[in-house]
């Protein structure tokens, strides 16, 4: 796919005839959080591109550290190090006049040869960058890339006019993309906020014929359900083939279980496992921040036969007219729950909860009816979120379409 007013093959050249290498700055932990701006992988990985006001830290350096390390304007910057192979040498680039200073799991592309920097950066993010960036890439448990390794990637580049034409083109549709992301943000932000004001009883619905919905009664864990384990006895080998269950991810990244991610494990007939079913709650047991511990999840489909990752714990309600499994999913996320859940968390370097614990909590319930009002209207806002996630996949598809189409 290309512009009809360029003609003539783009021409290869290796990334040094562009870019000068150089690994970033490792200094003393005690140095970081005030000083100069400086730029490391999450500024890579998190900005449409870098600019001085977006990145996020600071490091008190002296002035010869600074111009050692400097990025400027049209730099280039690669991730040096990463946790899976995908993502090693993921690029982008710095458009700012104001200058900021580079970490050490970051590798530097100095400008020194005449190309359009933010054409640059999408034909890095290209496929067939990718793949060749990829390849360069060494490790076992964690992947690292280097400047020899950046330094011998050929690429096929065009004349600067191309480039302006296809990088505007493309920044048109970031600029869509980052739009669409703030309008899911808003969505979200809402949900947060008003689901804080209902649970929190500063905001309360009325019947449909206007009055008060009864006062909401105290409950304990005990007394309205009952816990139970995950997986026990799994190595390695059973998992990948066999009956679906429920990962710990699926737990910790949505109230609401989505069984399309499951994974797989092998679970004989003789084997005494515990299965879930529909309206399960499901808790993280341990997390490295104690903010993190026991997000939850419910199970809102009917499934035959299912189970829970080891890492997981399950609680299953006695009785849908006590606590409805739908409000149960937004109630176990909100603050008003989560700040008991973070108090019986337990540890040092890392925090675990217990069940034993958990269902010594008391929660306060509004009735099975006002239960279901206040569900259904923060589920009406859960389905807008999920439309304008899916007009913004629809938006990445097309971009990676192009990023296909139009790079050699």
């Amino acid at each position: 796919m290309r512009f009809p007013e360029f003609k003539g093959e783009w021409k290869e050249a290796p990334l040094t005839k562009y870019l000068e290498f150089k690994n970033g700055l490792n200094t003393d932990s005690k140095k970081f959080g005030k000083g100069v701006k400086f730029i490391s992988i999450m500024d890579i990985l998190n900005n449409q591109y870098i600019t001085y006001d977006n990145i996020i830290g600071l490091v008190n350096v002296d002035i010869e550290i600074q111009k050692r390390y400097e990025v400027n304007y049209g730099d280039i910057l690669f991730q040096r190090s990463s946790e899976t192979i995908e993502d090693i040498g993921r690029a982008n680039v710095y458009l700012d006049n104001k200058p900021a200073i580079f970490g050490g799991f970051v590798i530097r592309g100095k400008k020194i040869g005449n190309y359009y920097p933010e054409f640059f950066k999408y034909l890095l993010s290209s496929p067939t960058a990718r793949k060749k960036v990829i390849v360069k890439g060494a490790g076992s448990q964690h992947y690292n890339i280097g400047q020899e390794g950046l330094s011998s990637i050929l690429l096929h580049f065009p004349p600067l006019q191309e480039q302006n034409k296809i990088a505007q083109f493309l920044c048109l549709l970031d600029h869509r993309i980052a739009t669409q992301n703030k309008i899911i943000e808003k969505y979200e932000s809402l949900i947060k906020g008003i689901g804080n004001k209902l649970f929190s009883l500063k905001m309360r619905f009325k019947t449909n014929d206007g009055n008060d919905f009864p006062s909401w009664k105290t409950k304990s864990f005990e007394n309205i359900g009952k816990t139970f384990s995950g997986l026990s006895g799994k190595a390695k080998e059973d998992f990948g083939i066999g009956k679906p269950y429920i990962q710990y991810k699926q737990v910790f990244d949505s109230p609401q279980i989505q069984i399309q991610n499951c994974g797989l494990v092998n679970v004989s007939d003789s084997e005494n496992q515990n299965n879930v079913k529909y309206g399960d709650v499901f808790f993280t047991v341990s997390s490295e921040t104690p903010d993190e511990i026991g997000m939850s999840s419910v199970l809102l489909d009917e499934v035959d036969e299912m189970y829970l990752n080891s890492f997981c714990f399950g609680y299953r309600l006695s009785s849908f007219e006590v606590l409805s499994p739908l409000y149960a999913s937004y109630f176990f996320r909100d603050s008003s729950f989560r700040n008991k859940v973070v108090k019986i968390a337990q540890g040092s370097t890392r925090y675990n909860i217990s069940k034993s614990e958990l269902i010594k909590l008391e929660i306060s319930l509004p009735s099975i009816e006002e239960q279901a009002r206040i569900a259904s209207f923060l589920s009406a806002v859960d389905e807008k979120i999920k439309n304008e996630k899916e007009i913004l996949n629809l938006y990445l598809i097309q971009k990676s379409y192009l990023l296909r189409q139009m790079f050699i």
